[in-house]
């Protein structure tokens, strides 16, 4: 059955912008925190920010892990595979590189799906997929799709909405055999770190059904009715702005932290108590 998939009109997307302000405004406090504090030293500010940051980033591996593995060893196996992605990331954005290009795409599936990329290098699926009640689009639409949705992104200002907008639509596009859910949250993940937002992760299981359902929710219903904007698809942008605020607090609180940690250990050294 061919089904022709319609991308999401970015003119149909309604933002919620009191949150998308209250993630801004905490960021906005961090580089306060960093810049104006007396518990950071001038030399240390990339320091004390790369370390919070990390510490959010073995989170974000650590629930990737976990949402992907069928027992330990898998975990064990995606765990290594997304610390290299992560890494690599980091050492794109440090270039100042964002994730913008197809063939980015193709990188971050030989490193976060390494099986995935040897069966099938540099290629997208050549086989139909449906995922629950959703048919995915028929494979020989799927490169033109991908490159509509390359573009698409470009007209999206706000580099949050532009994040969830193309994780929705490329889960939904389904590029791969497999590793679709790694590649397309580590690179919405790029994306927003670049744009010095921390990244989006899963936190647990219900979270993890949460996730799974609204997407495939959403899915279903662009599919009954392509083009518009419906209650699932706003729910969706909904839980991953929630998710992307959780993580903003937890910088924050893990950038003060190694402030006033190191404040401490500084103001021991000189023998003040």
């Amino acid at each position: 059955m061919q089904v022709i998939m319609e991308l999401l009109p970015i003119e149909v997307i309604k933002m919620n912008q009191k949150k998308i302000d209250e993630i801004d405004n905490t960021i906005k406090s961090i580089y306060r925190l960093i810049i104006y504090s007396r518990h950071h030293l001038d030399d240390d500010l990339l320091d004390i920010y790369l370390e919070g940051v990390n510490n959010l980033k073995e989170l974000l591996s650590i629930k990737n892990a976990q949402m992907e593995a069928q027992n330990e060893e898998e975990a064990k196996e995606y765990l290594q595979n997304l610390k290299v992605s992560l890494d690599f990331v980091i050492e794109e954005i440090i270039l100042h590189y964002n994730f913008e290009r197809e063939m980015q795409l193709f990188q971050l599936l030989r490193l976060a799906s390494p099986e995935t990329n040897a069966i099938h290098p540099n290629r997208y699926r050549q086989t139909f997929v449906q995922i629950g009640a959703y048919i995915c689009p028929d494979p020989t639409d799927v490169p033109q799709l991908v490159s509509e949705l390359f573009y698409k992104i470009q007209f999206i200002s706000n580099p949050v909405i532009r994040a969830i907008y193309f994780h929705h639509e490329l889960i939904r596009i389904h590029p791969f055999v497999d590793g679709n859910g790694r590649v397309t949250r580590i690179a919405k993940n790029w994306m927003l770190m670049y744009e010095l937002y921390p990244p989006i992760f899963i936190n647990d299981t219900p979270q993890k059904k949460e996730y799974i359902a609204t997407l495939a929710s959403s899915f279903k219903e662009l599919m009954n009715h392509p083009g518009k904007w419906n209650d699932y698809t706003e729910q969706f942008f909904e839980q991953e702005l929630d998710r992307l605020l959780v993580n903003v607090t937890l910088l924050y609180d893990s950038v003060n932290l190694i402030g006033i940690n190191r404040e401490k250990s500084q103001s021991k050294n000189r023998g003040i108590k």
